[in-house]
């Protein structure tokens, strides 16, 4: 699914415009991306919750020519489903 394609379901779930529905959505990204940069975790009950893990700089090495390069440090966000949408999907993918 896309944005576009959220926007779309979003908008006929709720009975909005178009217009009104991308700039919901377009919000709720936005908000979550600055709490993320800010770093706050977010849970939203029932589906899963975002966090930023930090990783530590190490040693790596370039598969094509083996040559040893430093990877910095860097923070990624990563994502914890909930169990109840690891319940929904499981039994989805029974049917």
């Amino acid at each position: 699914m896309t944005r576009n394609d959220l926007i779309d379901a979003f908008a006929s779930e709720v009975d909005v415009s178009q217009n009104k529905a991308k700039a919901v959505i377009k919000t709720i990204l936005e908000t979550m991306a600055s709490a993320l940069v800010g770093g706050e975790s977010i849970e939203i009950r029932g589906f899963g919750s975002f966090t930023v893990k930090q990783y530590k700089s190490y040693e790596g090495r370039n598969p094509k020519t083996g040559e040893k390069t430093f990877i910095k440090p860097k923070k990624l966000p990563f994502f914890k489903p909930g169990k109840e949408l690891k319940v929904q999907v499981n039994e989805n993918r029974n049917s």
